[in-house]
């Protein structure tokens, strides 16, 4: 979609620059701990594909059938349209940037060195940096609340009157983590990243033939897709339905990910993003449409949770059994992905570059360190039960400015387009009104947690 854009703003702006693969790979020798080892530079367009569905694609597009409710059809589907033209296009753009400065000798290999760059360094360190920590580390948190949650399901599956409680399953799901987190680099997650690819299409699958099969059958609930008479209902959840979506488009680490593919990079993150967003239009709106269809307005905000109804299982237990495994086993995929700005944090403090990657001035510091990492994060995932809430409040400050207004801001800054060109304005218009949405989701997320405030107790067994 930017491709059009690439030939005409290269021939303007970097005319006859050329930088070759061994110059990119004399810099990488100059590299800090964090980017030497966390983000090595070796991968393909396919694994950079592998890992855009893992950070894109991942279990909280099965809350789209409850943004829906909020929606109605056309708004809702709207919505999930709009959503995946304007993040395929700013992904997009983000990428023609990152390629346009590595052209240039300056290969940016994180979201705060391109701010840097672009805005200059208050903008990294003070708010690029910051916020794309919050919103990674907390897609950690609440990949590892989910996942305790779904472990608990299926134990209540096998055991309706078991006594374990949430925060058990929290501490077993980081158990897993606290071992996939030793993985050294990024780079080192392909092959579980393409494993996760495949599990995001089986927990679509499943969540779309079980709403089918509950939809069509007399099981299911009465279809009702009224949206609430109550005003200031109805407008504060049309746009907290709005942020479930572009939180859900979100991504955040798209330099990163970038960073992973091995010189030269031109060309190669488009083709990445070709792979996800066919994962992404194939999952989303299967999902979000068969799940609306099937529950109507009464979609909870995790959709397996209609497919059990006043303690009966509306599909076979065996189902719902096997949805679970594949959203807890892709959840760990994505809780690894999210934590590597946070590894390579730890590796620039922690490790010497001068020394082996494995040796053991290395080894045993990145054991330690990712370990207290995991440890922190699980903690706060089995005391705050309801981190959902937060998590919105953090989505609506950081995807949104992250993922729709950061990256055309970054590419009129650098190819300074003409006013009298449709692309400034395209982009200026999506830059003003996902800021104004990104406050809007902010009130409307803080206003969820007070009403919600009364409920909240920590290690709470929800």
């Amino acid at each position: 979609m930017g491709r059009a854009f690439d030939g005409e703003n290269d021939a303007k702006n970097i005319g006859s620059a050329t930088i070759s693969s061994s110059h990119e790979y004399d810099h990488e020798k100059e590299l800090d701990a964090g980017a030497l080892f966390v983000l090595k530079s070796k991968g393909s367009w396919v694994h950079c594909g592998y890992h855009l569905t893992t950070s894109i694609v991942a279990p909280p597009l099965l809350s789209l059938p409850f943004a829906f409710a909020s929606l109605g059809w056309w708004g809702g589907i709207l919505c999930l349209v709009i959503g995946a033209i304007v993040t395929f296009y700013s992904y997009n753009l983000l990428s023609m940037v990152l390629e346009h400065h590595a052209q240039l000798g300056r290969r940016h290999l994180r979201f705060r060195d391109m701010a840097n760059d672009i805005l200059g360094p208050r903008w990294g360190r003070y708010y690029v940096g910051p916020i794309q920590f919050m919103v990674c580390y907390g897609a950690v948190i609440g990949s590892t609340l989910l996942g305790g949650q779904c472990m608990k399901a299926i134990y209540l599956l096998l055991n309706p009157s078991g006594a374990m409680k949430l925060y058990e399953f929290v501490i077993i799901f980081g158990g897993l983590m606290l071992m996939l987190a030793q993985m050294p680099s990024f780079h080192s997650l392909r092959h579980i990243n393409l494993i996760s690819l495949l599990l995001c299409l089986a927990y679509s699958a499943c969540a779309t033939v079980g709403s089918i099969y509950i939809g069509r059958s007399s099981k299911g609930p009465e279809k009702d897709y009224s949206i609430s008479n109550d005003k200031e209902t109805r407008i504060f959840g049309i746009f907290n339905a709005i942020a479930i979506i572009a939180t859900t488009f979100g991504n955040g680490i798209i330099p990163e990910i970038q960073a992973t593919i091995a010189p030269p990079v031109k060309g190669q993150m488009f083709k990445g993003l070709c792979i996800c967003y066919a994962m992404l239009s194939t999952t989303f709106f299967s999902v979000a449409i068969s799940g609306y269809w099937a529950f109507g307005n009464q979609a909870e905000g995790l959709i397996l949770s209609n497919f059990t109804q006043n303690g009966h299982n509306l599909v076979p237990k065996s189902f719902i059994f096997i949805t679970n495994i594949f959203t807890i086993l892709q959840l760990s995929a994505v809780a690894v992905v999210y934590l590597q700005p946070t590894n390579e944090v730890l590796e620039r403090t922690f490790a010497d570059p001068k020394n082996s990657e494995f040796s053991t001035r290395n080894v045993i510091p990145r054991l330690i360190s990712r370990s207290i990492s995991v440890i922190i994060s699980t903690t706060i995932a089995a005391m705050l039960p309801f981190f959902g809430d937060i998590n919105a409040v953090i989505g609506a400050f950081g995807f949104l400015p992250l993922d729709f207004v950061l990256p055309v801001i970054f590419f009129n800054l650098t190819f300074k387009p003409s006013k009298r060109r449709p692309v400034f304005w395209i982009n200026m218009a999506i830059a003003v009104v996902f800021s104004v949405l990104g406050v809007i989701a902010a009130v409307a997320a803080v206003r969820q947690i007070s009403l919600d405030a009364k409920t909240f107790r920590l290690f709470a067994n929800v």
